[in-house]
C-alpha cells in the first residue's frame, strides 16, 4: 500500500505544435506535478521529435518526468529517445508491450492504458510496464464511471507492485480516487480548462491529495 500522498500526472490535449509550452510550465512550475502524458496529434517521425524538443524543457525544468503517446504510426521509442522524453505510454497492446519493454530497457518509463479487464491489467503488468493508467477518456471522449475506476484503482493497488495511475475527470473525482492508494491521480481537461488557470487547478488538485493523506 502507499504509504504517501498520490502524485499529480497531468494529459494533455492532443497537441498539434509547440504553443502548448507556456501552459506546461504554468502548470508543472507549482512544483506538484510529477509527471505529464503529451499526446501528440497523428505526424511524421521529425515533426513529432521536434515536437517532443520543444515541449518537453517546459515540463522537465520544473521537475516533471515527460510521457509521450501518439496515434501516429511511428516508432515512439525512438521519438522519445531524440525528443528527450523520459517515457512512452501506448493503449493496451501485450506484444507491443514486450516489444518496446526490451527497447526501452531501464533507460526510459512505459506506461499502458486502455486498459479493458483485469486479466488484461495483469498481462501487462508481468510484461514489465513501469505503470498503467485505469480511467481515462475513451477514443470517443466517454468516461467510465468513476465507480469503476475506484475499484479497479483499489484492487490493483491492494495486490500489485507495479504502481497505478487513475484518471480524475474533474478535481471533485481526486479525493475518492486517493483513496484507492493509486500511486497517481490523472488529470486532464479540469486542469486545462479551470477558469482560473492550469496552476490554479494544479495547487488545488495538490491540496485536496495532502488533505486525503492527512486524514488517513
Amino acid at each position: 500500500m502507499a504509504d504517501t500522498a498520490a502524485r499529480l500526472y497531468l494529459i494533455t490535449p492532443v497537441l498539434e505544435d509547440s504553443s502548448f509550452a507556456p501552459q506546461l510550465s504554468e502548470a508543472c512550475g507549482t512544483g506538484a506535478v510529477a509527471a505529464i502524458l503529451l499526446r501528440l496529434a497523428p505526424a511524421d517521425e521529425r515533426t513529432l521529435t521536434n515536437q517532443v524538443k520543444a515541449l518537453a524543457p517546459a515540463a522537465q525544468e520544473h521537475g516533471a518526468a515527460v510521457i509521450v503517446t501518439t496515434d501516429a504510426k511511428a516508432d515512439l521509442a525512438t521519438i522519445a529517445a531524440r525528443g528527450g522524453a523520459d517515457g512512452v505510454h501506448i493503449a493496451g497492446d501485450p506484444s507491443l508491450v514486450r516489444e518496446l519493454r526490451e527497447r526501452l530497457k531501464a533507460e526510459r518509463a512505459l506506461g499502458v492504458g486502455a486498459i479493458r479487464t483485469k486479466d488484461d491489467a495483469m498481462t501487462f503488468g508481468e510484461a514489465g510496464v513501469d505503470y498503467l493508467l485505469f480511467g481515462e477518456p475513451r477514443p470517443d471522449g466517454s468516461l467510465p464511471s468513476l465507480e469503476s475506476v475506484v475499484e479497479r484503482a483499489a484492487w490493483w493497488a491492494e495486490i500489485f507492485e507495479t504502481p497505478c495511475v487513475a484518471y480524475a475527470p474533474s478535481l471533485e473525482a481526486i479525493e475518492p480516487l486517493a483513496a484507492t492508494n493509486a500511486e497517481f491521480v490523472a488529470l486532464g481537461d479540469a486542469v486545462w480548462s479551470h477558469p482560473n488557470g492550469p496552476a490554479a487547478a494544479v495547487k488545488a488538485a495538490a491540496e485536496i491529495l495532502e488533505r486525503q493523506e492527512a486524514s488517513r
